[in-house]
């Protein structure tokens, strides 16, 4: 006997979360959900390891508009998803912006060209000379830069679980039903997708079932004889102190450094009293879903001299500790596959962010509940990420990737 539920959800980090909220808060919605993890103590999800940053820096316009929408939705978020027994948790929104640095002419005119999309779509980035840079930021060196783009709001960081359990909360108070399991097939009527079975052999029959399982979207996605280039991609986070901190030394933002991103790819920000960095690996190949092996080797090699050449007072850092999280990287253009595909309907995919899920988690599980209870998305046009893309060979690329 089949268990029957309108809308089950396939992985419940922060868009499987977020969508699970949208859909029961939406007074045209009369269904139910049941949300399937299978971390239900989410130690190794992206939403967990996530750096928890966002950022409005982006070359494609959705992901800014997306991005936009996120950052209100943190600065509101205890009135979101307040429940008849008080408000959701306050985010902790470090609202210090991005510093994004290029050192030579294409990396400035790509700057440029990201800057023209993300103003026209109504970020508030501006692009600095070096002098503006070491005006605003004094600690660092700029001699060799060409150009800098600072986000002077909505961009910053925020409590990533604070945004998970506010939303769990939420749809759990309007009716929404947390399982854990494991998803090993799906239920077809024809092609049509009409349930999941788990591992136990149950299965639990639905109207729509969404696919958010991250790293694993792939293989949900291949349960339907669909190809979703989703899998595994390994960063290592390491957590540092100075002797010298330059924490409290802009002359903008209160003081506050931003989350930087060096022309060398390597990232840092403020973190507590200290500060956590990282940077893609080069070669950045796909990883085992249970690999969670730091590369140590990342920070002597690359982060710390990449650091120390641009301030001084990296020169003397110490790590504190460190973690891998995995990026749910889509190998066809680093974006979001998002909707129904017409070979497998009734499967509505939400993945492949490739390190801006987060982020875009409160844009892209409204988005879910649009689709399923519309057939589209409204608040915000998305139909240029649809998944049937991939199969098409239209890339929707992503030039602006951390």
């Amino acid at each position: 006997m089949s268990a029957c539920r309108d809308v089950v959800i396939v992985g419940g980090g922060a868009i499987g979360a977020s969508a699970a909220f949208h859909l029961v808060a939406d007074p045209g919605f009369g269904g139910t959900v049941t949300v399937i993890e299978r971390d239900p103590r989410h130690a190794r999800s992206a939403t967990a390891l996530s750096v928890a940053s966002i950022r409005t820096q982006f070359s494609q316009p959705g992901n800014v508009a997306m991005s936009l929408h996120g950052a209100d939705v943190i600065r509101r978020f205890p009135q979101i998803t307040a429940t008849e027994d008080g408000p959701g948790p306050d985010l902790a929104f470090h609202e210090a912006g991005y510093l994004t640095l290029a050192a030579t002419g294409a990396g400035a005119e790509t700057l440029r060209a990201n800057h023209a999309v993300q103003v026209a779509s109504g970020a508030d980035v501006a692009l600095w000379s070096p002098d503006d840079i070491a005006a605003a930021f004094p600690h660092l060196r700029t001699d060799d830069l060409m150009l800098g783009a600072y986000g002077r709001s909505n961009e910053g960081w925020f409590d990533n679980m604070g945004m998970l359990s506010g939303y769990r909360r939420a749809a759990r108070a309007r009716g929404a039903t947390f399982v854990a399991g494991e998803v090993t097939g799906l239920v077809r009527d024809g092609p049509r997708v009409c349930g999941v079975v788990l591992a136990d052999g149950s299965e639990i029959a639905a109207g729509a079932v969404v696919n958010a399982a991250g790293t694993r979207a792939g293989q949900v996605g291949a349960m339907a004889g669909l190809r979703l280039p989703v899998g595994p991609r390994k960063r290592t986070v390491f957590v540092f102190d100075c002797a010298r901190s330059p924490e409290g030394s802009a002359t903008v933002a209160k003081g506050r450094l931003p989350l930087m991103v060096d022309p060398s790819g390597v990232y840092c920000r403020p973190e507590g009293r200290g500060f956590v960095t990282g940077a893609a690996p080069d070669p950045d190949p796909e990883v085992a879903f249970d690999d969670f092996e730091p590369r140590e080797a990342e920070f002597d090699n690359v982060i710390w001299p990449a650091l120390a050449a641009r301030s001084e007072a990296f020169e003397a850092i110490r790590v504190q500790a460190r973690w891998v999280g995995h990026y749910e990287w889509n190998a066809f253009d680093q974006n979001l596959l998002l909707g129904a595909h017409p070979d497998a309907p009734g499967l509505v995919s939400a993945c492949g962010l490739s390190g801006h899920g987060l982020q875009q988690a409160p844009a892209v599980g409204r988005a879910v509940a649009e689709i399923v209870l519309h057939g589209a998305t409204r608040a915000i046009d998305l139909s240029d990420f649809g998944v049937a893309r991939v199969d098409e060979g239209r890339p929707l690329t992503e030039r602006a990737v951390i």
